[in-house]
């Protein structure tokens, strides 16, 4: 049977779009060998930087899980001031919260803690920017200073450089937290006066000493006050430190949705660790391991008098309650 003639029509299609099939092949080829020698930014031994961004799915929907795809441009985009800073609280889980975050694609965070606007803000805006990541348009720069928000200067600085920056608070049970504060310190320095001696002013009276700052950060409202005087409550979350253990998807959702990107960090990212005692990332930031806070996160607490943990709880208790009014949430810490 004879084969249908091509019409000249025809022919003239044919032939651009074969030309172009042979360039993409081309290109591709050429492409595949210094591409995948791109360097990982993992340990001697991982794929390349192309393969570990080709196995590793891509997010297409809300819900869906993110991808660490903007490490490809580490060297495109533009360093900008952040967005979005953590301001608090030490020992309330503010690390734990970053490195969460980190998994959506949309975040790009510094990992060291800058303190820019408690320690070193004479090196001027400048210095600051160019600590931070390069990020793409759509793209949020993040940083975490937990010591900000105790710092009576932090609030005007920050609204300075930018009135409409979102301000992101992790707080805890204030006596959980200074135990923790305590315990932190005792592992520095193991020479450091008992915690009952350091709480209070007179033991016999009960009278707890307000110059510790250990004490001074978790009166939650009076810091509040300060930073209400140059934003709105509408630029302030306030992410609770139990919760962010108990159900670490629900507080990420509401973080992602106060930031105003997709829900892509899901329950399905976590893994409950019984060791530790808090939950675990599945998949950290440009790694395809599971990944959990280092040794000195979740420390075992030294036992305390059951007295003095009664006696701290009755001494913030009208604080958390003026703390639980501005915010218009009750943390339930009792």
């Amino acid at each position: 049977m004879d084969a249908t003639p091509v019409s000249p029509l025809r022919r003239r299609l044919l032939l651009p779009i074969g030309t172009m099939i042979f360039l993409c092949l081309y290109m591709f080829y050429s492409c595949t060998g210094s591409c995948t020698s791109l360097p990982s930014s993992g340990p001697p031994g991982q794929p390349g930087l192309l393969s570990q961004l080709l196995l590793r799915p891509q997010p297409r929907a809300p819900g869906e899980e993110g991808s660490s795809i903007s490490t490809l441009y580490n060297g495109s985009g533009s360093k900008k001031l952040p967005q979005a800073i953590i301001i608090g609280v030490k020992k309330g889980g503010t690390r734990a919260l970053l490195e969460f975050l980190r998994v959506h694609p949309d975040i790009r965070a510094v990992g060291a803690e800058p303190h820019f606007f408690d320690r070193n803000y004479d090196k001027g805006l400048d210095w600051y920017r160019e600590l931070m990541p390069r990020t793409l348009d759509g793209q949020i720069t993040m940083e975490k200073t937990p010591s900000y928000f105790v710092t009576k200067e932090a609030p005007a600085r920050i609204a300075a450089m930018s009135k409409d920056a979102k301000l992101i608070v992790v707080v805890r049970n204030p006596v959980t937290r200074v135990i923790s504060d305590y315990t932190q310190t005792l592992s520095k320095r193991p020479d450091i006066p008992s915690f009952d001696s350091l709480t209070f002013k007179n033991r016999t009276t009960g009278l707890i000493d307000t110059s510790w700052s250990a004490i001074q950060i978790g009166i939650y409202a009076k810091h509040l006050e300060n930073w209400l005087q140059y934003f709105p409550m509408s630029q302030i979350l306030f992410v609770s430190g139990e919760r962010l253990i108990t159900d670490p998807a629900g507080e990420l959702g509401r973080v992602q949705d106060f930031l105003g990107l997709k829900r892509i960090i899901t329950d399905k990212h976590f893994y409950f660790n019984k060791t530790k005692g808090f939950p675990c990332l599945k998949k950290a930031e440009g790694s395809s391991k599971p990944h959990c806070l280092g040794k000195t996160k979740g420390r075992t607490h030294p036992t305390i008098n059951p007295e003095v943990v009664q006696r701290l709880r009755e001494f913030y208790r009208p604080f958390n309650m003026k703390f639980y009014q501005m915010t218009g949430h009750d943390f339930g810490w009792e």
